[in-house]
């Protein structure tokens, strides 16, 4: 993928799965009131070689992509970013979602993270619309959003399970400027 500044995206391959444990290790509990609850069994190099396996399954059946967002000048795996829930026919949508680890935030690097991989969902998947959901206690999620072109559509009401409890999220999407 291209580079934007300080960050570039690109699909996992099987030799990120220990940076992506690191990752995930390191940023447990900064994640843990914004994500859902993961088992302790995904803290394992093996459960991140099968999440890399499986992603790569689902990006060839056209449902799921997974990126690394990498630092330019160190090639070190700062966060994730995902394109989910990929519908077809007369929808073409999908999901975004997105972690940036706790030390990297606040430098506009999930802003240009979420830009590439819409442009991506724009430009080599042709989608017409990305989707977001956030907790409406995450400002600085919907800043992201907003910053990268999405606006705000409603509030899903006890919408996703985060952390053991149900939570109302933020709706959001951008749609694609060439349809």
């Amino acid at each position: 993928m291209k580079t934007i500044t300080k960050i570039y995206i690109r699909h996992y391959e099987s030799s990120d799965a220990p940076s992506m444990l690191q990752f995930e290790v390191e940023n447990k509990d900064f994640f843990k009131d914004y994500s859902p609850l993961m088992s302790e069994e995904f803290y394992t190099l093996e459960s991140q070689e099968e999440r890399v396996a499986r992603t790569k399954t689902r990006m060839a059946s056209d449902e799921y992509y997974a990126f690394g967002i990498f630092d330019t000048e160190t090639d070190e795996l700062i966060g994730n970013i995902s394109l989910s829930d990929v519908i077809r026919g007369p929808l073409q949508c999908c999901y975004i979602g997105y972690s940036l680890a706790k030390q990297h935030n606040g430098k506009g690097y999930a802003t240009e993270a979420v830009k590439l991989a819409v442009e991506y969902a724009f430009n080599d998947l042709k989608l017409h619309r990305v989707e977001a959901g956030v907790m409406l206690h995450n400002i600085a999620s919907m800043r992201v959003l907003e910053k990268a072109g999405f606006h705000k559509e409603g509030i899903f009401i006890k919408n996703v399970k985060i952390n053991g409890s149900w939570e109302d999220h933020q709706h959001f999407a951008i749609i694609n400027p060439n349809d």
